[in-house]
């Protein structure tokens, strides 16, 4: 395969991007991992509210979607904006417990049809702090376009399942678009 499965695809404008940004609980000072990043639509929505104090990590496969979020992290000056081409199935270039929120948006269930979730998952238990959140935004279980398959979505219990081994418990878990929900876990200590 020369580039990931959802390369070029995009849920931002489908979820309601400020409840997204609210539940992520980000801080001027946060640190930000966007796991499978893609162009870095979620990246470029974040770097507002962590300003340059903070950090913002993001990897993907994909080395076009990459160079267009370097490009446009360079235009719009955010030099927090740290994008790399790297596989987040295995390890990545940070320190363990150096990172407070990790995001999956809407690629959980493509790691798992390709059977690398757990690397994933397993990385972003090692990056987070303790008490670290990993935010997991996926489509409901339902067949309904845009969006993958039903067979193959998760719901929230699929993806708390999926993440309860590598020592993550549900927070919560919210709606944020009509066909959207984002899951809220915690790493324990």
């Amino acid at each position: 395969m020369t580039h990931p499965i959802a390369a070029g695809k995009s849920s931002i404008d489908l979820v309601d991007a400020e409840l997204v940004l609210s539940e992520m609980r980000l801080q001027p000072d946060t640190v930000l991992l966007d796991l499978a990043c893609g162009v870095g639509n979620y990246a470029l929505a974040s770097a507002p509210f962590i300003g340059p104090a903070g950090a913002i990590h993001a990897f993907d496969l994909w080395p076009e979607g990459i160079a267009a979020l370097q490009e446009s992290a360079r235009t719009l000056g955010l030099e927090q904006i740290r994008a790399r081409v790297a596989d987040v199935s295995q390890r990545l270039p940070l320190a363990d417990g150096s990172v407070d929120v990790a995001l999956l948006a809407t690629v959980l269930h493509d790691l798992v049809e390709e059977g690398v979730a757990e690397g994933a998952l397993r990385e972003a238990a090692r990056v987070l702090r303790p008490d670290g959140r990993l935010v997991v935004i996926e489509f409901d279980k339902v067949e309904s376009r845009p969006g993958p398959p039903a067979a193959i979505r998760l719901t929230p219990d699929e993806v708390e399942t999926l993440a309860a081994p590598f020592d993550f418990r549900r927070e919560r878990s919210v709606k944020v678009g009509n066909l959207l929900y984002l899951l809220t876990l915690v790493r324990q200590s």
